[in-house]
This record gives C-alpha cells, sequence and structure tokens, in this order.
C-alpha cells in the first residue's frame, strides 16, 4: 500500500482530467436497465472517477435495483460533455429517490439512491469535474417538478473531493452546505507489511493467544488458508459463502443473504459482475477442505471494500472471524492499492482492534434555491439542533457508566 498517495479520508486519482465545459447535457429518468452507450459510458467514468466507489458502479447498483426491495422508484441524473459527437462524455451519475422522512421528520426531499446493502454514497464524478457535476445537477434538480424539498446525500467521505465539490457548489449558490451526521469507521491504510502492521497494532499478549488458537484448530485437522483462483469454481464459492453465512445468527434471524430468493439472486449475480469487471476477491480459511470462515472484497485501484464476512459459529473458539481478517492484512503486499474500506458500523470491536486508521462518513443537506425549500431547510436543521442539544444535556445528567477494560486489541 501507498498511503502517501491519499489522505485517510480521500480516494483521489493520480491525474485528474480537465474540468468540463460549463454547460453540461442533463438526461433524468427511472433507473432501469441501460442503453448499451450508457453502459459502456458508465464503465469508463468509473475508472475516471475522482472517488473510487464499487457500490456505484453498473455490475453491483444494477443487481441492487434488479433484486432488493429498495430499487422501486430510484431515478438516474445523468451529465454528459461534447454534445451529440464522438466526443461525448459521461461526466456524472447520480442515482435519486425520493425521501418521504427526514430522520423523524415528515418531510419529502430528494436524497441518493441507497440500499441496506451499499456502504458508501458517493457518486461517480469524472476527476476534476466536482464542483462543476454538483452545480449543474443542483440547478438542473431546481427545474425539474419532481424534486421536493431539499437535497439530502448520505454517505459522503468526509472532505473528500467529491464532498469538497459539493460544499463549493452550494458556496457558490451563497447556499449552507451542512453535516447533519458523522461516522467513522475502521480504515486500513498503512505502508508497512502485513506482519509489522499485525505486530504494531495488535499488542502482545493478543498475538500470542491468536497463535494458540491457530495451534488448537490445527489439532482438529488440516487447516488451509486459499484465494480464489482462476481454476476454482466461482458459484461454488458463492453458494459456500451463502451457506455459512446462512448456518449462523444470520440465518436464524432471517437477514443472510441466502434468506431470501431476492438477497440470493442479489448477492449471485453481485459476485458474478464482480468477477468479470476484475473486482473480485475471496477468501477462506478451510478445515479438512470445508469453510470455516470467508470474506469477500472488492478491488478498485487506488482502493478497496471488504464487503462481507461470515464463518461457522461452531468453531468460535478458536476466533476464525480474526483469523481471517488477519490473513486478509495482505492486501497491504498489494502495490496497487492504498487502502481498504472495512465498510463496519462504527466503533465495531473487531475490526478496529486490528486496523488501526479510521474512515470520515458524513450526511450532507442543501436546499434548492426557492424560499420553499430554503425555508423547510432551515426549520429541519433547527429541529435537529433542538433534538441534539436535548440528547446532550440528556447524557450530561445520565452519563454511562464507565467500562471495564476488555482484552479485543
Amino acid at each position: 500500500m501507498r498511503p502517501d498517495r491519499m489522505g485517510a479520508n480521500a480516494a483521489i486519482r493520480p491525474a485528474p482530467t480537465p474540468p468540463p465545459p460549463a454547460a453540461l447535457a442533463v438526461e433524468f429518468g427511472a433507473f432501469g436497465a441501460p442503453s448499451a452507450t450508457l453502459a459502456v459510458a458508465w464503465d469508463e467514468l468509473a475508472q475516471q472517477a475522482s472517488e473510487v466507489n464499487i457500490f456505484a458502479e453498473r455490475w453491483f447498483s444494477g443487481a441492487a435495483a434488479r433484486h432488493l426491495p429498495q430499487g422501486a422508484g430510484a431515478h438516474l441524473l445523468q451529465l454528459w460533455s461534447g454534445g451529440d459527437g464522438a466526443d461525448r462524455a459521461l461526466i456524472a451519475l447520480f442515482p435519486l429517490a425520493r425521501g418521504q422522512r427526514y430522520g423523524r421528520i415528515p418531510v419529502r426531499h430528494v436524497t441518493n439512491w441507497t440500499h441496506y446493502q451499499c456502504f458508501l454514497g458517493t457518486p461517480l464524478i469524472r476527476a476534476g469535474c466536482e464542483q462543476a457535476a454538483w452545480a449543474a445537477a443542483l440547478a438542473a434538480l431546481d427545474r425539474m417538478r419532481w424534486a421536493r424539498g431539499f437535497l439530502h446525500i448520505d454517505g459522503l467521505v468526509e472532505d473528500g473531493p467529491v464532498h469538497r465539490g459539493l460544499r463549493a457548489a452550494a458556496a457558490a449558490r451563497r447556499l449552507p452546505c451542512d453535516i447533519v451526521y458523522r461516522s467513522e469507521r475502521a480504515l486500513l491504510c498503512s505502508d508497512l507489511s502485513p506482519a509489522a502492521y499485525y505486530e504494531a497494532n495488535v499488542r502482545k499478549k493478543k498475538r500470542k493467544e491468536q497463535k494458540r488458537l491457530v495451534s488448537r484448530l490445527g489439532e482438529l485437522g488440516t487447516v488451509a488458508t486459499r484465494r480464489l483462483g482462476a481454476a476454482d469454481d466461482l458459484d461454488e464459492w458463492c453458494e459456500a459463502f451463502l451457506a455459512l453465512e446462512r448456518s449462523g445468527w444470520k440465518g436464524s434471524a432471517g437477514s443472510a443473504l441466502g434468506s431470501t430468493d431476492g438477497t440470493g439472486r442479489f448477492f449471485r449475480e453481485c459476485i458474478a459482475g464482480a468477477h468479470a469487471a476484475g473486482r473480485l476477491e475471496m477468501l477462506r480459511i478451510d478445515l479438512d477442505e470445508r469453510p470455516i470462515a470467508m470474506l469477500v472484497n472488492f478491488l478498485a485501484p487506488p482502493g478497496a471494500f471488504s464487503f462481507k464476512i461470515a464463518f461457522d459459529e461452531d468453531y468460535a473458539r478458536y476466533s476464525p472471524g480474526v483469523l481471517i481478517e488477519i490473513e486478509n492484512l495482505r492486501i497491504l503486499d498489494n502495490a496497487a492499492i492504498a487502502w481498504m474500506d472495512s465498510c463496519a458500523v462504527e466503533n465495531h470491536p473487531m475490526i478496529n482492534s486490528l486496523w488501526a486508521e479510521r474512515r470520515g462518513i458524513v450526511r450532507v443537506t442543501t436546499p434548492f434555491r426557492s424560499w420553499r425549500s430554503r425555508l423547510l431547510f432551515h426549520a429541519c436543521r433547527t429541529a435537529e439542533r433542538a433534538s441534539a442539544a436535548r440528547r446532550r444535556r440528556s447524557a450530561a445528567r445520565h452519563p454511562a457508566p464507565p467500562q471495564e477494560p476488555t482484552d479485543d486489541a
């Protein structure tokens, strides 16, 4: 990994393209199967975007739109430059939806289309075109009767080029662009070797315990760590993951990917699409040729995303999930990858104990130009601030008890 290529909260392409002309052609419609022209342009944009985001790439978002219930009602705002000639280029794609509630407030607004399998909301924008693309998108939404309320964007990388572009576009309109929520999640970004990183970030006592667990696991049979290779059966690996995840608590709760036909089809199509796009990495730990832990990563140089993990709970005493994450540190040896996003919830105890870096993720809100939009925006923001103040006062009156130290790291 080469952390000097980016800050902890950015995913900047090394050679931005020049900004587009001031006038961009806008196309807007329902999120459906893309035309052949759009499909090619979409894939090319993903390679040229200032911030990589596999969740916005065609193979991933298409699978979600077809198989997940949140796909209904999604729209796609396209920005093109170059007119109708051969030099026509796709500058940005904004998957959008109409929100019915803003937090607890029943207010209609425009939001970026996401779903519960999408862990980053950054739209694809050609490098160097961030402010111009946001300016054109906001101007287009100003004119659309479809766009009500204000614009709320969830899941931006804090202070990344796309976030900065939105802030600059709003400032040019003399309108606010507020961060309304912020969280942090684990990020892997280091120039250390896998062994050196593990030693630097995990205490000696914990490393010794993990080594003991590996030895004990080896007493049960033959332990092998594998990565999906060209000769492996992709369908077999995919079904093995679904079965492994379904065998645990997620299966009991009905939240495993294989628990419903729709999410199962989404996962299978997603894995096939990632594999065809050269984005897929799968790891597994086998005991006597049967998987007891599996991990799905998506590689999108200069970054990567850790998408899904599953392990056999019958072997929980051996920490197979931790063992496969330790194996995953080998991504540090990949010169094409500068960072890996955990896609985990904030303060996740397992991954936070292994990865030292953090990535800020924000939700931002900005009004449209109309006075109704600005009035509604300020009313909602006032209600949000009042609610936050009440929570702070309550926390001050009833502080949480101190936690006992743990040996998780």
